[in-house]
């Protein structure tokens, strides 16, 4: 069988780009993004990662840093440290406390309160509830009351007070 013919068009040089910016725009995006920005300020291009993450305090291999035999001394960390100033800000970062509360749309802070007003604690008459129109179950309308629990607990006791009833609701 012949084989399929391919066409021999000839290569041209395209003479209005220009090739420098070209290959630093390549290499800008081959290089790999650091997302924390202690790390990426302190970031010296002309070192390997080992040896920046080195420099840092840092490990680029934690089998060899931590070894698996369980020891009773303190690991220990090769070479001589450098910067370490950035192990210092790494773990001012990770003692903060973390935000894990989000805030929750006006819509559904008034389908928790509707449904609290209308039937209390009763999650099986608020699943049956006209008003449920996204047909939730009973444990995910308890979901969503304890989340808006969760996230504004003032707002809630205050949502209970107006209804006269100070006690808490049970979980």
């Amino acid at each position: 069988m012949p084989k399929a013919k391919q066409s021999k068009r000839k290569k041209k040089f395209d003479y209005s780009k220009n090739r420098k910016n070209l290959k630093r725009k390549f290499q800008k995006k081959s290089r790999p993004w650091i997302e924390d920005s202690h790390i990426r300020n302190a970031w010296d291009d002309s070192k390997s990662t080992a040896s920046n993450l080195l420099a840092m305090g840092l490990s680029s291999d934690p089998n060899r840093t931590l070894p698996v035999k369980k020891t009773r001394s303190a690991p220990q960390r090769a070479g001589i440290i450098t910067k370490p100033y950035i192990l210092n800000q790494l773990e001012e970062e990770a003692s903060l406390p973390e935000k894990d509360c989000k805030t929750l749309s006006s819509d559904l802070m008034e389908y928790v309160q509707y449904m609290v007003r209308q039937h209390k604690d009763d999650y099986k008459a608020m699943a049956r509830d006209e008003k449920n129109y996204y047909q939730d179950t009973p444990k995910q309308i308890k979901r969503k009351i304890n989340e808006y629990k969760r996230c504004h607990p003032q707002l809630f006791q205050a949502f209970l007070n107006s209804l006269g009833a100070p006690e808490p609701m049970v979980q």
